[in-house]
């Protein structure tokens, strides 16, 4: 194996000293009492739990869980009535375009009225509707 500090592309960072920042620093070593107080056999004393606090906040927790639940329920009712309405006034847009469409169902063709027929409505109408002008007057 060839010399490494000779060949070494750290050979020229060989020679320069290192320097320690005065940043860093050892921190001095811990020196406890002599009286320390030591653990004790059982720590189970240490452990007492008074459980005066918890009805106060499972009461609590339950009104919120159950003030968000209903919050959600409105947020979900609220988008898909939107989601409905959308969806009804795209269809009612086709519907314009092209009357008696219902994307679900086929297309059947509907006869529409022309002739004596439609004729008699638009007549009997206009009788109607003169007939109450003169009863209000």
């Amino acid at each position: 194996m060839p010399d490494q500090t000779a060949e070494s592309q750290y050979a020229a960072a060989a020679r320069v000293p290192l320097i320690k920042s005065p940043g860093l620093r050892v921190p001095p070593p811990v020196h406890l009492p002599p009286d320390i107080h030591p653990l004790p056999d059982s720590v189970t004393p240490y452990f007492v739990y008074p459980y005066t606090l918890e009805p106060h906040i499972l009461t609590v927790e339950s009104s919120r869980r159950t003030t968000l639940a209903a919050h959600t329920a409105r947020r979900e009712a609220y988008l898909h009535a939107r989601e409905d309405e959308h969806e009804w006034r795209r269809k009612e847009a086709l519907r314009r375009v092209a009357p008696g469409f219902d994307p679900a169902a086929t297309l059947v063709p509907v006869r529409a009225e022309v002739g004596e027929a439609a004729k008699i409505d638009v007549m009997d109408q206009l009788v109607d509707q003169l007939a109450r002008m003169e009863n209000d007057s």
